[in-house]
């Protein structure tokens, strides 16, 4: 008997109907979880009509409250797999956002899932070349972040869910590629003064690709409010596009 689909946990469920014309999922990045969306979800509560849009965020596995074992690969395929069998049941539009390793984890769903996802918004996506990863200096700030991280928590460098993270899809060669060539709309929201996503990437990947916009703030690297402000503006936009 084959063991039963994992899934994540689901940490916001939001939205005062049972009819919504948009769902927004919320996916979170490495060394974090679902909660670093508390602000920005307060925030739209006061700024977005919910009596339209559901707003939903999960813990992805290794994270939170979600699934965690040594015998887990923390991987796209576990991930994808997970993230799939958490909202595959919805029946409305569905915008997908991701911030930092969850912006990979977006848009590789919606490569292998792209029915019914009708926009992206990627925050502070650190998408690396082919030549970055080869410069010896990047790893030097690999290695800086990790130890950034092992300040706040000492136990995320030891754990499994959170190095396979960074090996598997953070650093995955391939991840600059795969945004190279999304063809659902993408807006990619990044800071300026932000020093962990190759900041200089991400013109480039609108240039190359006619279906990514860029809106670039003064921030950093978290979900900060001049991000989600961005982010509350675009499903604005976007409800009021599929109301006309």
């Amino acid at each position: 008997m084959k063991n039963k689909p994992l899934a994540l946990a689901k940490i916001h469920d939001i939205g005062n109907t049972k009819n919504p014309e948009l769902t927004v999922v919320l996916i979170h990045g490495v060394a974090s979880d679902a909660h670093t969306y508390d602000r920005a979800i307060d925030y739209l509560q006061d700024n977005l009509d919910l009596e339209e849009i559901r707003l939903i965020s999960f813990d992805l596995l290794g994270s939170g409250k979600s699934y965690k074992s040594d015998n887990l690969n923390y991987n796209y395929s576990e991930q994808l797999s997970a993230l799939h069998q958490s909202i595959k049941g919805i029946k409305t539009p569905i915008i997908l956002v991701g911030h930092s390793l969850g912006t990979f984890i977006v848009t590789r769903y919606a490569k292998k899932y792209p029915s019914g996802i009708i926009k992206l918004i990627l925050i502070s996506t650190p998408v690396y070349t082919e030549k970055d990863m080869d410069n010896p200096a990047f790893m030097v700030g690999i290695e800086a972040f990790k130890k950034a991280v092992s300040i706040k928590n000492p136990n995320y460098l030891h754990e499994k869910a959170f190095n396979n993270s960074m090996k598997n899809i953070v650093l995955k060669r391939d991840n600059y590629s795969v945004l190279a060539g999304i063809t659902i709309p993408t807006t990619i929201i990044y800071g300026k003064e932000d020093q962990l996503i190759a900041p200089h990437n991400i013109p480039e990947l609108a240039k190359i690709n006619p279906h990514i916009t860029i809106c670039k703030t003064n921030g950093r690297h978290g979900i900060t409010r001049d991000k989600y402000e961005i982010l509350n503006k675009l499903l604005t936009e976007e409800l009021n596009v599929k109301n006309l």
